[in-house]
């Protein structure tokens, strides 16, 4: 059989959300929030009526904080979805000088024992992994920390929880910047190092499309790094202006890097979700889901249309143009034959 074979056979992907892409949002101008303040019950609710969605990666505390695991399995039910992760909220203002980097011993210990908490409730909801954004850890300004200490005290944080929970995994999610002006994990690159330096097997790497473009990265090279060493456990997509983590619908900016990234998990023969990290603040949340799971299964149908061994051959001569005619014949094809885009 042949590669384009293989493919043409592959199912359907899973699609997935983080609640957040539900909720109700707040910015440093619109502090009264866009839209009514609304629960985390809310959000299942509404993530239940996009018809495609499976499973929904949860913040914790859940939102407004005072909702038990119970509640939130049974909403989950009534919606048919599933936690695929859980996400402790260690990076609030309680955080603001670190999570796991916090000068006061005191606060580093809280955090991780906050994420340790949150591990807990993954085991009661059976998700697949703790997802770790450590927001708060890093510095602002020159001369203001010692950079050794720093990653030393990211690495240890990690380190430890994964040696305390061997049966979970736990997913890294780098971001260059903010909330702080320099993070530890900062790139894929930074990430699958100390990762290497926390010598467990169950710590790997979140690739959020946006973060990986606002990073100067190429996403579809970031991915390979992290696959070649079985680091990839998930990803988030979305999309931005490159100068800013937007967050926006999938494929509304860069439609071909977003393609080329879906290409190389399914040329490395990933097989995860495909997760939305969208922050629709002014669109309709259920309608910008739809749009993004529209877009990403165009992408599973375009790579059907794609003639590999045309690909490899004008990689193999680095033949640019070659290469992107290939590829948008598959793409635009895919999405001429799509009637719901």
């Amino acid at each position: 059989m042949s590669d384009r074979d293989r493919i043409k056979m592959h199912k359907e992907p899973t699609y997935g959300a983080g609640i957040w892409h539900f909720a109700t949002y707040v910015d440093r101008y619109a502090t009264d929030g866009y839209g009514d303040p609304s629960t985390v019950l809310d959000a299942i609710k509404l993530a239940g009526a996009v018809g495609d969605l499976s499973v929904v990666d949860l913040n914790w505390p859940f939102p407004p904080g005072d909702i038990s695991t119970a509640e939130v399995k049974d909403a989950l039910a009534a919606e048919g979805l599933r936690a695929i992760a859980v996400t402790p909220e260690f990076y609030t203002g309680a955080f603001a000088k670190g999570g796991f980097t916090n000068p006061d011993p005191a606060v580093r210990r809280r955090a991780i024992e906050l994420v340790a908490a949150a591990a807990e409730v993954g085991r009661e909801l059976g998700v697949d992994y703790i997802k770790l954004w450590p927001g708060q850890d890093g510095y602002d300004y020159p001369f203001q920390a010692d950079y050794n200490d720093l990653w030393d005290k990211s690495v240890g944080a990690v380190r430890e929880l994964a040696q305390t929970f061997p049966d979970l995994k736990f997913a890294i999610e780098y971001k260059p910047r903010e909330p702080r002006n320099r993070m530890v994990f900062s790139s894929v690159a930074r990430t699958l190092l100390a990762i290497e330096d926390m010598g467990v097997d169950n710590v790997g790497v979140l690739l959020d499309f946006g973060h990986s473009l606002y990073g100067g990265e190429t996403p579809a090279e970031a991915a390979r790094m992290a696959i070649a060493r079985n680091k990839l456990f998930a990803i988030d997509v979305n999309d931005n202006f490159r100068g800013w983590d937007d967050d926006m619908v999938v494929g509304s900016v860069h439609l071909l890097e977003t393609f080329e990234f879906f290409f190389a998990l399914r040329d490395a023969g990933w097989e995860g979700v495909w997760q939305l990290d969208q922050f629709p603040f002014r669109e309709d949340s259920v309608e910008a889901a739809r749009a993004g799971i529209r877009t990403m299964r165009a992408f599973h149908h375009a790579l059907n249309h794609l003639d590999r061994e045309a690909l490899a051959a004008a990689q193999s001569a680095q033949d640019a143009l070659g290469a992107q005619r290939i590829a948008k014949r598959a793409l635009y094809r895919a999405l001429a034959e799509s009637e719901t885009l």
